[in-house]
């Protein structure tokens, strides 16, 4: 079974990456040395924690085994495991890039999730 894992960002920052060949995550990610990709179940916590009300989001969904060592799985918030991955992103690794609209209540609404 394939085990997706995603990630947050504006969609100008992902067009940007597209058309330079890698994303390098935002400035959270820059400062802390890796991009932050949430599980389906973290992903709603994430986006509470880390992009309320931000409009214009992308989801990127990425296959975590294709990711290969670059991907790690350290604790975060209360000890659980997040996939952490060190080094770019390359466009080609993304198998859904799918609008993250808000909802009337502000609360992003996500597709189904694998």
């Amino acid at each position: 079974m394939t085990r997706m894992v995603y990630h947050m960002c504006p969609e100008e920052a992902w067009a940007a990456a597209v058309a330079a060949g890698r994303y390098d995550g935002g400035a959270d990610d820059r400062r802390d040395g890796f991009i932050h990709f949430s599980t389906a179940e973290q992903l709603p916590e994430s986006a509470q924690r880390h992009r309320a009300g931000q409009t214009g989001l992308v989801l990127i969904a990425v296959e975590a085994e294709g990711l290969g060592e670059r991907l790690r799985w350290e604790p975060s918030r209360g000890g659980a495991l997040f996939p952490h991955l060190y080094g770019p992103l390359l466009p080609h690794e993304a198998a859904q890039v799918l609008p993250l609209p808000l909802g009337p209540d502000g609360v992003h609404l996500f597709p189904p999730l694998a």
